[in-house]
């Protein structure tokens, strides 16, 4: 069966970089660029309007910057998942972009497939990384979570609940949590609801942050799919 057509919005403040993105897109995938926006209020203010699927944010934009951009649409429009494209590979600014709630952190540099097959791959609900970003990230999760250990979690979370986190944090959808763990979607956006709530964060990717951070979870653990 054919996929389903992906709309792209592209938030970029250099027009020739929108323009390659847009042939890129339109010649190599089943994408549709549903606009493009070259500040953080306009890709924003795009979002909302137009309700892409997957949201391509550079970081250096004028006005607010594509960080600013990504918090407000994973508080008010959570459905657009955000990819960060970027040149920078500083810590601060994969830490920030992650905590704003994008799904995903590429480089500029990287080859057109790899950028065609991490779309798809946040459009089906995962989280992704550049693997040289992926590295730095977790080498920072590990010196940050010395001597916390899996211990702590059971004195913050249920059973249950943590099940949930050890999903969520390898980028799992709530459809895909649901159907791995035999349980309701209604149980599954519950469970989840508390575990922000505990966990005193605003959105999955800070719960996922969170569980990396302390130790609780790995990317690489192996869950039953």
């Amino acid at each position: 069966m054919e996929e389903k057509e992906i709309r792209v919005l592209i938030a970029d403040d250099h027009q020739l970089f929108r323009e390659g993105l847009r042939q890129i897109l339109v010649s190599l995938g089943n994408f549709t660029v549903a606009g493009e926006a070259a500040n953080g209020q306009e890709a924003v203010d795009r979002a909302r309007e137009l309700k892409p699927d997957v949201v391509l944010m550079d970081i250096n934009m004028p006005g607010i910057d594509g960080i600013q951009a990504t918090l407000a649409l994973s508080e008010h429009l959570p459905a657009a998942r955000v990819i960060v494209l970027t040149m920078y590979r500083q810590d601060d600014f994969v830490f920030n972009a992650m905590r704003a709630g994008a799904r995903g952190y590429l480089l500029k540099d990287m080859g057109a497939d790899e950028l065609i097959g991490g779309i798809r791959s946040v459009y089906r609900g995962n989280a992704i990384l550049n693997p040289e970003i992926a590295g730095k990230l977790l080498d920072e999760f590990r010196r940050l979570s010395q001597g916390n250990g899996k211990a702590g979690r059971t004195e913050i979370l249920n059973p249950g609940e943590a099940e949930v986190l050890s999903l969520l944090a390898r980028g799992k959808d709530n459809r895909t949590i649901s159907n791995c763990l035999n349980l309701s979607r209604r149980t599954v956006a519950n469970r989840v609801s508390s575990i922000l709530e505990k966990l005193r964060v605003n959105n999955r990717t800070e719960a996922a942050l969170e569980a990396l951070r302390r130790g609780w979870v790995s990317l690489y653990e192996d869950v039953a799919e």
